[in-house]
């Protein structure tokens, strides 16, 4: 059995400004320590008192259009979290308070990177507390055919998905992501949010995307991407599903040990998995990180039986 893992925080605040996606409003934000045992906190800079507080909790999900959005128990939202929430999942950060004046998490380019990059300029830092996991005890599924996800027992952590678009340019595409050491980084932080021009303008006329530019999104006209430079990976668009997966499920409140499957899944069906596995007492349980468990090391996600995790086919209908 391998060494308790420690909990991590950032070793130094930093700071930050950006757009919000869909308010078009100028956000100043800054991240902050956290104190070992608290996770994932933003505090609401313009609103004063106790009732400024969210916690990062699968608890706290109030809305799961286009993105993922966070309301205390007094009415306080934080929304679009689920970027900078992969980049703390990511960088395996378990412990950190986010001052934001406004609504809204600057969408910085669309990904993860501008966040990974704010959390390596400001250092990470071991804490005296050992870091807990959820491990999944069986399959939990939520879905239908046009459209599911599912969390399966396994050592390690690994997300799998498919994307079926009617378009030409995104078509289906399929990734596997088995998060260990320098994956997010590499293979999955730099994958931006897109959408499609017609949506585009039907969603400014409904008063969302004012913050929305070629500059924080890819933008897919007919069989052309509007970006100058192009796609950062040739299959970005299944790449930042995996992301917003990723930034999702650490709502869970610690990481989690298991495979994830998905099908067109979006921010519904990853918060429904969440509210599906809590639901079951038997389905999960916490256990302490430990080097050998296939998440904190170099040694990719296994199945309970020690077999190596291979991508299972997804079947385009259910």
């Amino acid at each position: 059995m391998g060494d308790v893992i420690q909990q991590r925080t950032l070793k130094n605040a930093i700071g930050c400004c950006g757009t919000g996606l869909h308010t078009g409003d100028t956000v100043a934000m800054t991240l902050r320590p956290g104190e070992p045992n608290t996770g994932i906190v933003f505090i609401r800079t313009d609103i004063p008192g106790a009732q400024s507080t969210i916690a990062a909790s699968w608890r706290n999900i109030s809305h799961s259009h286009l993105s993922t959005t966070l309301k205390n128990d007094r009415g306080a939202v934080v929304g679009t979290v689920e970027h900078l929430l992969a980049a703390f999942a990511g960088c395996r950060i378990d412990n950190a308070v986010i001052e934001i004046n406004g609504p809204e998490v600057p969408i910085m380019d669309g990904s993860a990177a501008p966040f990974v990059f704010l959390i390596e300029c400001a250092g990470i830092t071991e804490q005296a507390a050992a870091r807990r996991m959820i491990t999944v005890h069986k399959p939990i599924s939520v879905g239908k055919k046009n459209g599911r996800v599912s969390l399966n027992p396994g050592t390690g952590f690994s997300i799998e998905f498919a994307i079926d678009f009617p378009n030409p340019t995104v078509s289906r595409q399929e990734y596997y992501f088995a998060h260990v050491d320098g994956a997010f980084k590499a293979d999955l932080s730099r994958a931006r949010t897109f959408g499609f021009e017609h949506e585009v303008v039907e969603m400014r006329t409904a008063g969302l995307l004012r913050g929305g530019s070629l500059d924080n999104a890819i933008v897919v006209s007919g069989e052309t991407v509007l970006n100058e430079g192009g796609l950062r990976y040739g299959d970005e668009f299944v790449r930042h599903k995996i992301l917003d997966c990723l930034g999702d499920l650490y709502l869970a409140g610690a990481p989690l040990l298991g495979h994830v499957q998905g099908l067109r899944s979006g921010h519904k069906l990853n918060h429904q998995l969440l509210r599906a596995l809590f639901a079951d007492a038997d389905a999960w349980s916490y256990v302490d990180a430990r080097s050998d468990d296939g998440f904190n090391g170099n040694q990719g996600p296994r199945l309970a039986n020690g077999v190596v995790l291979k991508p299972p086919p997804i079947a385009a209908t259910a």
